[in-house]
């Protein structure tokens, strides 16, 4: 049963990160089982104890499963040949202190991790984000721009009739947050208007934004490319229409974007 069951679990692990292509995954894809690749620490770490606990679970659903085809068989004769049998106290304490002993493993494996995603420590650079129906702000509180002020824009959705080729349908902005790669980056969010969401798969963050507070999250981007995230909180009417884009570059070319600014 166990050999049938690991089995099991290794060969959806198996399909479930089946890449036909050498292409990394940082967007949403149709039909898609499994996260997009991580690019951050943090992210690789989620994934791992996802895959842990996952792995397990399996195995619990076919043992919790095997359990119940033997009573099922069991029990399903006549009543008169089971007539005496009312309750096993060992198997009420079995299946009492068993589930409780698998939610003690995973929450204390989890402490380590959401202790560490909430500390923000040596950051390199920080980003301000504003959240508004129905759009992202931006400011790079770290540089300054020509006009004496933070480098900052906002970010918009780029509609479908307007989209390039190889542009991603409600995904795409017009201008993307741009930061250069092996950054410990430090996002504070907040919101101008109603509650929204800032969320990035790939990056493993994800700070809900409040008006009139600030959250703040932080993300080490150790490799290049183009990551795609959006509003996860519903905000209204628009609230699919909030994509959000960081596009990590070489420090070279992000020096060079800083001066374009």
């Amino acid at each position: 049963m166990y050999t049938c069951a690991i089995s099991a679990s290794i060969f959806i692990f198996s399909l479930a990160n089946l890449n036909l292509t050498k292409e990394q995954c940082d967007a949403p894809r149709p039909w898609g089982l499994y996260f997009q690749d991580s690019a951050s620490p943090q992210m690789e770490a989620l994934v791992e104890l996802h895959d842990n606990i996952m792995f397990y679970l399996v195995i619990i659903l076919f043992s919790v499963g095997w359990i119940i085809a033997a009573i099922i068989a069991k029990y399903s004769k006549p009543v008169i040949t089971n007539k005496y049998v009312s309750h096993g106290t060992l198997v009420e304490l079995i299946w009492t202190v068993s589930p409780g002993l698998i939610l003690i493993f995973i929450a204390f494996t989890s402490f380590k991790l959401l202790y560490l995603m909430d500390e923000v420590s040596d950051v390199n650079m920080t980003f301000y984000i504003e959240g508004h129906q129905w759009y992202w702000s931006y400011q790079y509180p770290d540089f300054i721009g020509d006009d004496d002020d933070f480098i900052g824009f906002d970010s918009y959705l780029v509609p479908e009739s307007d989209l390039e080729d190889g542009a991603l349908r409600m995904l795409d902005v017009d201008e993307r947050v741009v930061l250069p790669e092996v950054t410990h980056a430090r996002f504070i969010v907040s919101s101008g208007d109603v509650i929204h969401s800032y969320a990035c798969p790939a990056l493993g963050i994800k700070a809900d934004a409040y008006p009139g507070r600030l959250n703040q999250a932080s993300s080490l981007v150790n490799r290049l490319g183009t990551f795609y995230g959006q509003c996860s909180e519903i905000c209204g009417i628009l609230h699919s229409s909030m994509p959000i884009v960081i596009q990590c570059i070489t420090l070279e070319k992000f020096l060079i974007y800083l001066w374009e600014k």
